[in-house]
Order: C-alpha cells, then structure tokens, then sequence
C-alpha cells in the first residue's frame, strides 16, 4: 500500500498536469465572471466542484456504479461549454444570491461528472490496496490544493488584466468564456457520442 504523500502528490500532479488541461479549463470558466474582490464566491464554487468530485470519486472506487469513460469524456467538455455560455447569457438582473445558489449547483453537478474521470485514473492506482480511506482522502486533497493553486494563477491572471491593463470586465468574461467554449466545443466534436 501507498502512503498518503504518494497519494497526495499524485492528486495534486493529476488536477495540475496541463496534458489534462480540461480540469483546468473547467476551472478558469468557472472562474471567469468573477473579480479578484469576490473571492469568497470562487472559493465556495471551487469548494463545490470538490464536493462534487469526491462524492463520485470515492463511489465509484467503492464500485457503487460506472459510467463508460466514452460518457465521460464527451460530458467534460460538455460541463465546460455550458459553463462558458451560462457566463455569457447570465442575466444581471438575477438577485446575486440566486445567482450564487445556481453557480454553486452548477458547479457541485458538474463536478460530480468530473469526478467520474478522476475515477478512471484512481481505480487503477488502487490495485492491490484493501483500503480505500488514506489513498482516498490523499487523492483529493491533492487535488483540491492543486485546485487552489490553479485558481489562483487565474485570479492574478484576472486582476492583472482588469486593474492593470483596465480591460472592461464584460470584455474579459466574454473574451475567457468563449475560448473555453470554442476549446470545449472542439473536445466534444473529438469525444461525440454518435
């Protein structure tokens, strides 16, 4: 059996690793209608994706259900441009908590879809091991401060661009959701179903 640093450093380098760029897309969307003073927001949003993620994570190690990775590798891309869209279309007249609540939904859904390619990779590391708590709780801490260091690098990115360049910041969310909606569109063209 692994210790939990190998578990840990493996979460982290999974989320990180720009070969699996879609997290990582999938995060700077969610990221994208957000100013660096609304940081408490992406925060709980990023807490949610995790929520999301370690839900599925840890039932389908348990073997409670599995999707084919074909699914899932089309709903990636499909969480990123709905994602991508919601931002652009998002009215702004809904009241901020309602807003909030939808985003915060959102993103728990969605990550319970990530959390289902998490799985693939985490199975295969558990081969062999009869407990599934340490290599567990390793794997998704690893994640979530790889997560937090992702975020962050999108957050000085955002604040350099906003404060620094003075980009308006419709123009920054448009600009940011549309690559990550162009690049998502072109992942599930790659990934269809049919």
């Amino acid at each position: 059996m692994h210790s939990f640093p190998f578990y840990l450093q493996l979460g982290f380098e999974h989320i990180s690793n720009l070969g699996g760029y879609d997290h990582i897309l999938f995060l700077i969307a969610l990221c994208a209608v957000y100013r660096i003073e609304q940081w408490r927001n992406i925060l709980i949003l990023v807490t949610a994706f995790t929520i999301g993620h370690s839900v599925t994570l840890a039932l389908v190690s348990l073997g409670a259900f599995s999707i084919p990775s074909s699914i899932i590798k089309f709903l990636i891309p499909t969480t990123i441009f709905l994602t991508a869209i919601h931002n652009v279309i998002s009215s702004g007249l809904t009241k901020k908590s309602v807003k909030m609540v939808r985003n915060y939904v959102m993103a728990l859904f969605f990550g319970f879809i990530h959390g289902m390619d998490f799985s693939n990779y985490f199975k295969a590391l558990l081969f062999g091991d009869s407990s599934i708590t340490v290599p567990l709780l390793g794997f998704n801490l690893g994640i979530e401060l790889g997560q937090l260091l992702v975020v962050t690098l999108i957050i000085v990115v955002s604040f350099l661009f906003l404060n620094v360049v003075k980009v308006k910041h419709r123009e920054w969310n448009v600009f940011i959701s549309g690559a990550a909606a162009g690049m998502s569109l072109i992942s599930m063209l790659e990934n269809k179903l049919w």
